[in-house]
């Protein structure tokens, strides 16, 4: 479990992993940072073996109008939100290949698709996941490795309830999806071995594909 700076949230999650059994360790790096990302990699891999499923999701969205986003914060969020995805990729996925099996699942938006409610930005960063996710897929097809993304929209979570853009009514829906709705999503990806460079939409009808 990797945190940048909820150390105990990241231990309480790692709590309820070890009460079911299976082992896990919390870690903290900044996955935008390269050196970071290297040592949690070999963290991981000391404590608990090689990484055959890495879920990309490290995130941040400041709320802007295009006129208003400094360069400083641009730059900030398409590393945070993009530079990690390949940071990290590329951390581990010499491993994967060695043992010829990996599942890589990139969180990306419905702002990719439609916009979203966040800024440009944003949206940004998250189109790129997509072609990442394309990439990599393409590159890594032969060596039993799959890579896809999920594409959520307004999941009840602290970015989204702090985001006075983020309006429900927008939901065909009506209401803000559940973190489980994409969790299930992500186990199914993992579980699947015929699926890869798909962006998987959970998003309560906004975007249809």
């Amino acid at each position: 479990m990797n945190y940048r700076e909820r150390a105990a949230a990241a231990n309480a999650v790692c709590g309820e992993i070890s009460g079911m059994g299976r082992k896990a360790i919390a870690i903290q790096a900044d996955v935008s940072v390269a050196a970071e990302v290297r040592h949690m990699v070999s963290e991981v891999e000391a404590h608990l073996a090689g990484i055959d499923i890495l879920v990309n999701n490290a995130g941040i969205a400041h709320p802007r109008k295009l006129e208003e986003i400094r360069e400083a914060e641009w730059d900030e969020v398409l590393t945070v939100n993009l530079k990690s995805v390949f940071l990290v990729t590329q951390a581990v996925v010499g491993g994967m290949r060695q043992r010829e099996w990996g599942r890589i699942i990139n969180l990306s938006s419905v702002a990719a698709q439609t916009g979203g409610a966040v800024g440009a930005h944003y949206a940004a960063s998250k189109a790129g996941i997509i072609g990442l996710t394309h990439s990599c897929a393409s590159s890594f097809v032969r060596d039993g490795i799959t890579v896809n993304a999920i594409a959520p929209a307004l999941i009840e979570t602290d970015m989204v309830t702090s985001n006075p853009n983020a309006n429900p009514n927008v939901i065909p829906m009506g209401h803000f999806g559940s973190v489980d709705c994409v969790a299930s999503v992500a186990v199914m990806l993992a579980m699947n071995d015929y699926m890869t460079g798909q962006t998987i939409s959970v998003n309560g009808g906004w975007y249809m594909s």
